[in-house]
């Protein structure tokens, strides 16, 4: 019926946060390329900087996830004929089965959401910790030289 409505509210709520820390990101970029530039020119002789993975990417990972499943659900929902192009859109309010739909998103769409959710949590891990050992290995190669 409407599962896909609490992964999209998770969506847009993501995509603006993942937005507002490109911002910041940007914001901390520039003031640190404008001030101290021959700290990064230094680090740049040295060899290679740490391997670092921005959080406005890991959470553009997580939207991808999201609204990717968002569609995939909407589409799946279309085609059952359980949602249609026409207000109220969902036929189960049409039906007057309001609770059950809105059961259907507490019990089904949340529990997606949150799958989905910690699925991304798991691969942040596994990237933090391929990071981790890029940093270890690039050190080890410094030390050595």
């Amino acid at each position: 019926m409407a599962c896909f409505v609490a992964p999209a509210v998770e969506a847009v709520v993501t995509t603006v946060v993942q937005k507002v820390v490109e911002s910041k990101e940007k914001k901390a970029e520039l003031a640190v390329n404008n001030s101290e530039e021959f700290v990064k020119e230094d680090i740049q002789i040295k060899g290679m900087e740490k391997a670092k993975i921005k959080l406005s990417r890991k959470l553009g990972w997580l939207n991808k996830m999201l609204w990717g499943g968002t569609a995939l659900l909407i589409f799946e929902h279309v085609w059952h004929g359980e949602v249609v192009p026409y207000f109220p859109f969902f036929t189960s309010i049409q039906n007057g089965d309001v609770a059950g739909m809105l059961g259907e998103i507490a019990r089904n769409g949340i529990t997606m959401a949150a799958l989905v959710t910690g699925v991304w949590a798991i691969i942040v891990a596994v990237a933090s910790s391929f990071e981790k050992r890029a940093n270890r290995d690039s050190e080890a190669v410094k030390e050595e030289a």
